[in-house]
């Protein structure tokens, strides 16, 4: 295997989580037990220091339709909101007829928030279901997988090009960022939001691996793959959105210094090692402690007659449920707020998903998939806390 930034043959394996369903695939009854199963294993390249999956599940499998929708978790929603109005203010306020692009769009709430302010919006978005709902919700978005053919339908540039977690995603690599770089005007500003890796170590939040992340990024890694492009980050801060992400500001090459703070956090990487493969060596060592600790606990749990039900039924809950070998065992159901999840199971592991508003009695213990969300789900559930109901994180993020 090539690596997929560099290409470079020098990779070695770093983490090995078994074999795991492809876990944004949320099953029908009759599917149960049908699901396929693949490799999931992390490879450190020692050239470039990019760490990296080395099994593709094809894109049109993960990516052609999905449940997954950016709208339903206020939080999330309010993140965008903000990135909308610091990107205008910092670079475009006054700039009359701006446009932006947004890349794997979703349902278009990123794009909303662009619209409120009086920009152009288009967005790509891979599923047809959630392009759909974009579209019906008067945000247009073209229903394609990005890359540079779409740049060269499109034959037009934009002032802000968008990309918010869907950076690690891309099978087709340099396709996009070639793609990102045409389409980006010369004052323009790609702004990138990715998981960062050094976080996910810190928060051992090894959930955040799966098939449809086929990269992890640390900020000296990304700028690798963006100077290979002709493109350069000049500025970059550290978010709390999903348990610690990087929202990097991204021009031309040349055309920007480095900001201060971008250049302390990259220090910070080198301090404190963030980039060398013994890291990921150790990383995965506490993973399989994490393992042994929370069987444990839910052993513990159930022979006390407690019941238990998981928070949520996010994707990278699956890769957790898998690797653990938690099932029905110990846990009843998983219940969710998206509705489109109704009547399905989670993927490997079989759970049934009750939708939170249709759920008819309370647990003992709230296992909480969902924890990068950690502040919404103690606010809005305190009068279950009240009550008595445990909620436990198995991963506990460090705030930012």
């Amino acid at each position: 295997m090539h690596c997929r930034v560099c290409d470079s043959t020098n990779l070695e394996l770093a983490i090995d989580l078994g074999a795991q369903p492809w876990c944004n695939h949320f099953l029908k009854p009759e599917e149960i037990g049908k699901e396929p199963f693949y490799p999931l294993r992390v490879l450190y390249c020692h050239d470039c220091s990019t760490v990296q999956l080395d099994y593709t599940v094809k894109k049109e499998i993960m990516f052609g339709d999905h449940t997954y929708l950016s709208g339903v978790t206020r939080s999330l929603s309010e993140h965008f909101r903000n990135i909308a109005q610091e990107v205008d203010t910092r670079f475009f306020q006054n700039i009359p007829e701006k446009s932006v692009l947004d890349i794997g769009s979703n349902d278009g709430t990123q794009l909303k928030h662009f619209q409120a302010l009086g920009y152009d919006v288009l967005g790509v978005e891979s599923s047809k279901t959630t392009a759909k709902i974009a579209n019906d919700a008067g945000v247009t978005t073209l229903n394609e997988f990005f890359n540079s053919d779409v740049v060269k339908k499109l034959n037009r540039k934009f002032h802000v090009i968008n990309a918010a977690g869907v950076f690690f995603h891309l099978e087709e690599l340099h396709s996009v960022t070639e793609g990102i770089r045409e389409a980006l005007r010369d004052d323009g500003v790609f702004v990138v939001q990715f998981l960062y890796m050094k976080r996910i170590v810190e928060n051992l939040a090894f959930d955040q691996i799966y098939h449809e992340h086929l990269l992890y990024y640390n900020l000296k890694t990304i700028e690798v793959l963006l100077n290979r492009h002709g493109l350069s980050m000049f500025d970059a801060y550290l978010a709390p959105i999903h348990g610690g992400s990087i929202i990097g500001f991204v021009t031309h090459k040349g055309k920007k210094d480095k900001s201060e703070r971008l250049q302390a956090l990259c220090q910070a990487e080198v301090e404190e090692k963030s980039n060398e493969f013994l890291t990921y060596i150790e990383f995965a060592k506490r993973i399989q402690q994490m393992k042994l600790e929370n069987l444990d606990y839910l052993e513990t749990a159930k022979q006390q007659g407690k019941k238990i039900f998981g928070f949520g039924a996010p994707v990278k809950g699956n890769t957790m449920l898998n690797y653990f070998g938690v099932g029905t065992q110990y846990i009843d159901f998983l219940v969710e707020k998206n509705e489109l999840r109704r009547g399905l199971y989670s993927p490997g592991m079989h759970i049934p998903l009750v939708i939170e508003s249709e759920l008819h009695e309370l647990p003992d213990i709230y296992y909480v998939l969902a924890w990068n969300f950690k502040k919404e789900i103690l606010s809005n559930n305190q009068h279950l806390i009240d009550k008595g109901v445990e909620f436990y994180f198995p991963v506990n993020p460090k705030d930012t």
